[in-house]
């Protein structure tokens, strides 16, 4: 039985065609990394997810050793909605084992990756982490063979992902016009980075979609806070930490203020949050639509800027990945 689907804003990503929801729904929760997901919880995280208007799913070959595919492909198959109703991202080139950008490695990869999530087609098919191997190789070889599944329908559109915001432009400039359509950057725009905000034109000029993820920095702006092996200076942490106590004390969700910070820029197409569960997805859909109604907490965000002010677009390295 077809699900209805409530409304949610639906941005235009670059030159695709392909309408996304400003919410996406990261899925690397699904893969277990942040703690045990039933399949059933899942089914019913990604099943309230749609109802809602989300109709983007990011996924990746890494996130919990192939898990989070297995998990996606479940639930979206138990939608039973058109396969034209939704818009799917996976990965390839970084897995459990290491990275792989080679053209063989990649071919093999969508093929895995379409076995998992029981999909004859993913809409977008990104070069996962490209900062840890060769960007010339990235150039010269693994954006050709995307391009080559491209031609064979087994992807609609090619990606590239990382943290380091120079990798983005370094391809863009050497690769020919069109030969990349989106790009995803993490934790460069929310409310203690908003680095991202300096390439945007440069985007906008190659006709690139935008899909920003991680608007929390990965935990920093959270009540439970970082996980142990987050990157960031004590100096962040500390800062960040103290935004998130003043918010509670003033009764305020750090975690919606972050991401409606985030939302509110509508050059960026899709807001990537990762979601486990159907209260967690109820509050990103309600942050949305509180944003489009009654707007931010403009109050508590000028504080919240004030205490993070020193550390502003204080980044971490992605660290070069060792053999």
């Amino acid at each position: 039985m077809a699900i209805p689907q409530t409304k949610m804003e639906l941005r235009p990503l670059g030159n695709t065609g392909l309408k996304v929801s400003a919410v996406g729904f990261g899925a690397s929760p699904l893969g277990s990394v942040f703690g045990p997901v039933a399949e059933d919880d899942a089914v019913a995280t990604v099943r309230e997810a749609f109802r809602r208007g989300i109709n983007f799913f990011d996924t990746s070959p890494y996130y919990g050793a192939t898990l989070s595919e297995k998990m996606l492909g479940k639930a979206l198959k138990a939608l039973q909605a058109p396969r034209s109703d939704y818009i799917v991202a996976t990965k390839c080139g970084r897995y459990e084992e290491g990275f792989d950008f080679s053209p063989e490695r990649v071919r093999k990869s969508i093929d895995e990756s379409l076995e998992r999530l029981q999909l004859d087609y993913v809409d977008i098919l990104h070069c996962h982490d490209i900062e840890f191997g060769s960007l010339d190789q990235i150039v010269s070889e693994t954006i050709p063979a995307l391009q080559k599944l491209k031609q064979e329908g087994k992807a609609r559109f090619i990606g590239i992902t990382g943290l380091p915001l120079n990798i983005f432009t370094y391809v863009l400039d050497r690769v020919p016009p069109g030969a990349v359509d989106v790009i995803l950057s993490y934790c460069h725009y929310g409310v203690n980075d908003s680095t991202l905000l300096d390439l945007l034109p440069y985007l906008k000029s190659k006709g690139v979609g935008v899909i920003s993820a991680s608007p929390l920095a990965m935990g920093l702006l959270t009540e439970q806070g970082p996980p142990e092996w987050h990157p960031a200076s004590p100096e962040l942490k500390s800062a960040c930490k103290a935004a998130v106590v003043h918010c509670k004390s003033k009764g305020k969700k750090i975690t919606k203020l972050a991401l409606q910070y985030s939302l509110a820029n509508k050059e960026i197409s899709s807001v990537l949050v990762g979601m486990s569960s159907v209260p967690q997805v109820e509050e990103n859909v309600a942050a949305v639509t509180e944003l489009e109604g009654v707007g931010m907490d403009q109050e508590t965000l000028s504080e919240v800027e004030a205490i993070l002010k020193p550390v502003k677009n204080l980044t971490w390295p992605s660290g070069i990945h060792q053999n």
